[in-house]
C-alpha cells in the first residue's frame, strides 16, 4: 500500500469527530488482516537476536533500601541496588539452605539473607553468582543466557527513545497464560484497534504493511492511522508505526501529530509453566510520552500524578489484549488455530 498523508498538526491536539460511525457500521479489517502476514511479520521478529536479555521491571519499582523478585522461565532472579546505586542480579536461592531472597531486607547496598544472615553485596560469594544486569533509566533488565541460548551481547538493544528530560513515562505489568509469541503476534495486528478497543480507538486504517529486509520498498514496520479516544466526539489523531526489533518486543512509535516521538515498548517475557503446566507470560509495557507543546512541561511535573492514569488506561487495553494471546494460545497448543 501507499501510505496516506499524515495527520496533520493544528494549534489544539484535540479534534471533533465530524461523521461519526458506529461501531457497527466501521469498515471490516479482516480481509486486510491477513493470517499469512502478521505470521512472517512474526516469524522475522522472532529471529532476531536479544542478547538473552530480558525485561522484569520497571526502574522505578526498585528502591534502594529493598529488594524485588522476578521470575524467568522458572528461575528465580532477585534484584537490588548496591552501595553506589547500581543493579544488581542474580539468583534468588539462597545458596547456604536455599532461603527465598525475594525476602531479605538491603542495607547499605548489601543484600541480609534472613534466614541465616548470609551477606551479598553483588560480588560471588558462596557459590552465589550475580547476572548481567541493565538499568536504562526506564526499565530494569537482567541476561540470563542458560535461558536464552543465543550468542549474549554486553548490553541489551534498548529502542531509541524521546530525551528523558521531556518526558512522562508509566509503566504497566501485567501477565497471562500464553507464550512472548502470543504477545508479540497481538501487538503485530494492528486491525483489531478500533473493533476490540472501541472505547480507545477509532478511524483506525493501517496504511502500510510491512516488508522483509530483501524488499524492494518500505520498511519492516505496520503504518497507522487512529484517532485516540478523548470522550465523545473529542479525538486526537496520530500516525504510528509498529515494529519488532527483538522476539519479544515490539514498539509502537507515534511518528506525526500530536505527541510526535512518544513510544510505547512492549515487552513479553516468560515466566514459566504454572502448577497445571500452561505457560504464564508478563507483559511490561512503558509508555515514555513527549510533546512540543508547552503546557507539557506541566504535565511532565505532574508525572506521579498522571502515571497511575496512564497504567489504569494501558491495564484496561491489556485486559482485552491478553484475552487475545491467552485464545490464541489455547487454539495453537490445541492444533485448532486457524491462522
Amino acid at each position: 500500500m501507499t501510505p496516506a498523508g499524515p495527520p496533520r498538526r493544528g494549534r489544539l491536539p484535540l479534534r471533533l469527530r465530524r461523521s461519526p460511525v458506529a461501531w457497527d457500521r466501521q469498515r471490516p479489517t479482516w480481509r486486510e488482516a491477513r493470517p499469512a502476514l502478521i505470521a512472517d511479520a512474526l516469524k522475522r521478529a522472532q529471529a532476531r537476536p536479544s542478547g538473552n536479555w530480558y525485561v522484569v521491571g520497571a526502574s522505578r519499582d526498585l528502591r534502594a533500601d529493598r529488594s524485588v523478585a522476578r521470575t524467568v522461565q522458572g528461575h528465580e532472579v532477585v534484584l537490588w541496588r548496591d552501595r553506589r546505586g547500581t543493579l544488581v542480579a542474580g539468583p534468588g536461592v539462597c545458596p547456604h539452605l536455599g532461603a527465598p531472597l525475594r525476602d531479605s531486607p538491603v542495607r547499605c547496598g548489601t543484600l541480609v539473607c534472613h534466614w541465616h544472615g548470609l551477606a551479598l553485596d553483588g560480588a560471588p560469594f558462596a557459590g552465589w553468582e550475580p547476572w548481567p544486569a541493565h538499568d536504562d533509566g526506564v526499565l530494569l533488565w537482567v541476561r540470563l543466557d542458560e535461558v536464552g541460548g543465543e550468542e549474549p551481547t554486553d548490553l541489551p538493544t534498548v529502542p531509541v527513545r524521546p530525551d528523558p528530560r521531556h518526558t512522562l513515562v508509566a509503566v504497566y505489568t501485567g501477565s497471562g497464560r500464553c507464550e512472548p509469541e502470543d504477545v508479540v503476534a497481538n501487538r503485530l495486528d494492528p486491525w483489531h484497534g478500533a473493533w476490540f478497543h472501541p472505547y480507545s480507538f477509532v478511524d483506525l486504517t493501517v496504511v502500510d504493511t510491512p516488508r522483509p529486509p530483501d524488499g524492494r520498498t518500505g520498511a519492516d514496520a505496520f503504518v497507522v492511522d487512529v484517532s485516540f479516544k478523548v470522550a465523545g466526539r473529542l479525538v486526537v489523531p496520530v500516525r504510528a508505526e509498529f515494529t519488532a526489533p527483538g522476539p519479544r518486543t515490539v514498539v509502537m512509535r507515534i511518528t506525526d501529530g500530536e505527541g510526535e516521538g512518544s513510544v510505547v515498548e512492549t515487552h513479553a517475557t516468560p515466566l514459566g509453566s504454572d502448577a497445571t503446566g500452561i505457560p504464564r507470560t508478563a507483559v511490561v509495557e512503558a509508555v515514555v510520552a513527549t510533546s512540543e507543546r508547552p503546557g507539557f512541561a506541566l504535565t511532565r511535573r505532574a508525572g506521579p500524578l498522571l502515571a497511575p492514569l496512564v497504567r489504569h488506561a494501558a491495564g484496561r487495553l491489556w485486559r482485552d489484549d491478553l484475552a487475545y494471546a491467552e485464545r490464541r494460545w489455547s487454539l495453537r497448543s490445541s492444533g485448532r488455530f486457524p491462522g
